[in-house]
């Protein structure tokens, strides 16, 4: 069934385009911070892929044809944790590293078998309640030195663990 939404593709449009040209993405690592704007906790989503493995995850998604970076990072953050999660996104947000995934793995510390991928990646305040929706099982808030441990690590695929240590690393909690 093809989309109705303006900037959604059907699947064998997206199919051919993930072939022929990067793709733009953002990805968030939803946070909490203490009284004095600490990261305290980081939110990990629990997923289950089209493969049937189940990983820990990121908030991440598509950014559509006219939506700005901002609108997409706060639906994804609507649509993964809730829409009273509050997510404290600026007005003007400026991602702390860009990643690029590849379909071929090694060439980058990301991977992405179905594309080539450009992602813009943010780390959000959130406030409010989450409750995870849509493709997520589950949200889990880890302490900063929970989210970097090996065993979560090992549960992040296509990279997404690099990019949450980065975001540990930039905010000055990597263990």
């Amino acid at each position: 069934m093809t989309e109705t939404v303006p900037g959604w593709l059907a699947p064998g449009e997206l199919e051919s385009i993930r072939g022929r040209m990067p793709i733009l993405y953002v990805d968030a690592v939803p946070v909490r911070l203490d009284e004095c704007g600490a990261v305290t906790r980081v939110g990990l989503l629990l997923r289950i892929g089209s493969d049937g493995a189940v990983s820990r995850a990121l908030v991440s998604g598509r950014v559509l044809l006219h939506e700005r970076v901002r609108d997409a990072l706060m639906r994804h953050l609507e649509k993964d944790l809730g829409p009273v999660a509050l997510p404290q996104v600026p007005p003007s947000p400026q991602p702390f590293t860009i990643a690029e995934y590849f379909p071929t793995a090694g060439v980058s510390p990301y991977h992405d078998p179905r594309q080539h991928a450009v992602s813009l990646a943010y780390i959000v305040p959130v406030a409010g309640d989450c409750r995870p929706r849509q493709d997520a099982l589950d949200l889990i808030w880890f302490t900063p030195e929970e989210a970097a441990s090996p065993a979560v690590q090992q549960e992040m695929t296509g990279g997404q663990g690099v990019l949450l240590k980065q975001a540990l690393a930039h905010v000055g909690r990597l263990p």
